[in-house]
């Protein structure tokens, strides 16, 4: 079963990523996602905006939001769409992702 963003608290994940400078944009149920790699419903990252619809899977926001985490100042300036990164990256992406989960 996949869990729906509709389905935490209202506050959890900007309380969660705003940290680390992520902001979270909410968009309407059915408006296209900026910056989706996959499509929707998948999350989008643009910048420090990470874009979520209520049907947004939350493995997809954290797993985004987790790229965001672990890449430096310089790639986070020119962020849309693609995270990139190594595969050693990738694989610190997702065992974040688990933590923060």
């Amino acid at each position: 079963m996949v869990t729906p963003c509709s389905a935490l608290p209202d506050h959890a994940l900007a309380d969660l990523l705003g940290r680390w400078g992520l902001s979270i944009v909410w968009l309407p149920a059915d408006a296209t996602i900026p910056g989706s790699y996959w499509g929707e419903p998948e999350a989008g990252l643009v910048g420090a905006q990470l874009y979520l619809r209520p049907d947004t899977p939350v493995h997809s926001a954290l797993h985004e939001a987790c790229h965001w985490i672990c890449m430096d100042d310089a790639r986070r300036a020119g962020l849309h769409t693609d995270a990139g990164g190594t595969d050693t990256e990738e694989n610190a992406v997702c065992y974040l992702q688990c933590l923060l989960a």
